[in-house]
């Protein structure tokens, strides 16, 4: 059984809400801001002490959100 359709549900996009971008559960935390912390090696036990209202589900669904939305088809001639 996969989780990634649960995980994938805390992504949100609101028109109104940080220029459209994906956050995490409807708050004003985009997706960007905990890629980029973690692209910066800032540990996930360190995002989540910052981040209280986060949980560790919130991590990987950016992770899976990040996966997906770069899993591109190759072309091939």
């Amino acid at each position: 059984m996969s989780l990634t359709p649960d995980l994938l549900n805390r992504i949100t996009q609101n028109p109104g809400q940080c220029g459209g971008r994906p956050c995490i559960r409807g708050m004003r935390i985009r997706v960007t801001d905990i890629l980029e912390m973690l692209a910066e090696n800032v540990s996930i036990s360190e995002i989540l002490e910052d981040f209280p209202d986060l949980e560790l589900a919130d991590i990987q669904a950016c992770l899976v959100f990040a996966a997906r939305r770069t899993d591109f088809p190759r072309l091939t001639a």
